[in-house]
């Protein structure tokens, strides 16, 4: 459990595997350990969910049979919820914690067990490492069998509480008073998908709530039903790239994932809509495509969180409140297209590492401190939306975009016209994220020690102009940009060269690789390129995040084309180290 906010991995036997006994054994811990933490977390309580993957509704019911066979009252929601829904409760009920039973967008042969503190947010350090030692000295078995009749009736617990229905509808009236009502002169039609997920009646009530007809949204018919099969997409993840967009006109169908990558095309195409809507099968993440002169442009989570940040703006100034209050937060490998936003109109940004939990937990610090925080962000299609939920959330993101295009619309623009008008407003951001491949730890290893011993010297200085003090020295260059600064987030090697004297971050450490690079151009100043190369936490993988900033849009796409070829060849020496790429 240490640096995730719970379990996510393969169902079947085995103790690095999600079952039964896995399930029970880290509810023993959790439970142990809220017990001694929280006061009063008995009577408090926790909230237990669960999504429509296989083993779901058991898991939820043998997590909920741990905590009552321990004297907890446990506000058990019925039927399938979406993610949001749970920290929601936790923040609605004044819970001790909660536990969410989902594996999000993981293919179906997996599911998860996430975890959130008594402040609805995903746990952290030092809770994290503490529920994994509790969960190590629990790990026999106190839960009387079978554990099939045991998840049952814990369902039908007298201290198991369903408030479903009253937390939806304390929901659904927070979300109608957040948005304003649509217009009954709008045309705008949309297609929305909930990829074989949960999300289709919370999106569907929700946008009724703010007046869009039924005639005016039109559901994926193949993927509308909660299904644990996703037999239409292979990858139930909407930010992959053609799982909305149609990435080929040829008609055979026989291939699933082709199938998927024009469903939503399709319809829209049908019914000549002009978005599509998606979230992922738990709904606490959301994308989105818009028919244009050129095509369908699917936006990237960066292009979706400049759009929703700048509508918390304008929504801000309407309502004559003042901006030095107003604060806002996305991770380190986001674009920094909000920053800029920061700095030209007043408001607070603040940058955290990669993640929910952080980006949770930083926006409760930044309002106990004062600050209005309604929105926060990460790349991978995540959206905080002003909810009271210190957490993504797929449904009340649709809602602020639904809004946003609807409003657009009276004024004869659309969202891509109106990202065009931002770009001009704070300059043009390009992003171009990928990785490589790798399952050898040790080339890893050796990749990240040599980028940290380089003997990159920008032209004209004798000296590498990044020496961190514990003697690692790392590139000054990169495709004929001027390293200007750097930041090494890894455990054992922090490192920020804009922090002198003691160059300590400011930014927790990593316990994986992570730094972060910012260059300008030595032709063109106004050129910018933030780029962060980090190993994954859950996958074999070395990740980067590139984006450019600047005026002259073709020469930051030849840069980071520039870029992008000399991580590969030099940085990463791909085809010496037997690195993949997708």
């Amino acid at each position: 459990m240490p640096n995730t906010p719970g379990l996510r991995g393969r169902m079947e036997a085995g103790f690095s595997r999600m079952n039964d006994l896995i399930i029970i054994q880290t509810s023993q811990g959790l439970c142990e350990y809220i017990n001694t933490q929280v006061q009063n977390a008995k009577s408090r309580g926790v909230v237990v969910g669960h999504d429509h993957r296989y083993n779901s509704e058991r898991w939820a019911g043998l997590t909920a049979a741990v905590f009552l066979q321990k004297g907890f009252k446990v506000y058990l929601h019925r039927g399938l919820v979406h993610t949001p829904l749970v920290p929601f409760t936790v923040r609605q009920k004044r819970a001790a914690a909660g536990v969410m039973i989902t594996a999000s967008h993981n293919p179906k042969q997996d599911n998860g067990y996430k975890v959130y503190w008594g402040n609805a947010v995903q746990i952290i350090a030092p809770h994290d490492i503490g529920i994994s030692s509790a969960i190590m000295s629990k790990l026999d078995i106190e839960l009387s069998s079978p554990w099939s009749i045991a998840s049952k009736r814990a369902f039908e617990h007298p201290q198991s509480l369903d408030v479903t229905d009253e937390m939806y509808e304390a929901y659904f009236r927070i979300l109608k008073g957040l948005t304003a009502p649509i217009s009954p002169n709008s045309t705008i039609t949309f297609v929305t998908t909930p990829m074989h997920g949960v999300g289709n009646k919370p999106v569907l009530q929700a946008l009724q709530n703010m007046g869009l007809s039924l005639q005016r949204i039109v559901v994926v018919h193949e993927q509308q039903d909660p299904d644990p099969e996703f037999p239409t997409v292979p990858f139930p993840n909407p930010e992959e790239h053609g799982a909305l967009v149609r990435v080929s006109l040829d008609n055979d169908t026989s291939s699933d994932l082709k199938y998927n990558q024009t469903l939503a095309m399709r319809k829209a195409d049908e019914v000549g809509a002009a978005y599509v809507l998606a979230q992922d099968p738990d709904a606490d993440r959301f994308s989105a495509a818009q028919r244009t002169s050129a095509g369908w442009h699917q936006f990237s989570g960066d292009q979706l969180g400049s759009l929703l940040a700048s509508r918390i703006l304008n929504k801000y100034k309407e309502n004559g409140k003042s901006i030095d209050r107003l604060a806002m937060v996305a991770s380190t490998v986001s674009s920094k297209m909000i920053e800029s936003m920061a700095k030209a109109e007043g408001f607070n940004f603040v940058e955290c590492l990669t993640g929910f939990k952080y980006i949770g937990n930083v926006a409760s610090r930044l309002s106990e401190d004062g600050y209005d925080v309604p929105f926060g962000y990460e790349e991978a299609i995540g959206f905080m939306v002003e909810n009271g939920i210190r957490d993504k959330d797929g449904v009340s993101a649709t809602v602020a975009f639904v809004e946003l295009v609807t409003q657009l619309e009276t004024r004869g623009s659309s969202a891509f016209q109106y990202l065009e008008e931002l770009y001009e407003r704070y300059g043009y951001f390009e992003t171009n994220n990928s990785y490589f491949i790798c399952r050898d730890p040790p080339t890893i290893d050796a990749i990240f020690a040599r980028l940290r011993q380089y003997s990159s010297v920008y032209p004209g200085s004798s000296n590498n102009s990044f020496r961190s003090p514990a003697g690692a020295t790392y590139p000054a260059t990169i495709a004929s940009l001027r390293v200007h600064s750097v930041r090494d987030l890894t455990s054992e090697y922090g490192f920020d060269s804009t922090r002198p004297p003691h160059f300590q971050p400011d930014l927790p450490l990593s316990g994986g690789h992570m730094i972060t690079f910012r260059a300008g151009s030595l032709e063109h100043d106004n050129v910018e390129v933030a780029l962060t190369i980090r190993t994954s936490g859950t996958e074999p993988k070395i990740k980067y995040y590139l984006e450019g900033k600047g005026s002259d849009r073709t020469f930051i796409a030849r840069i980071l084309q520039k870029v992008v070829a000399e991580i590969r060849n030099d940085w990463m020496e791909a085809t010496k180290n037997n690195l993949q790429e997708p």
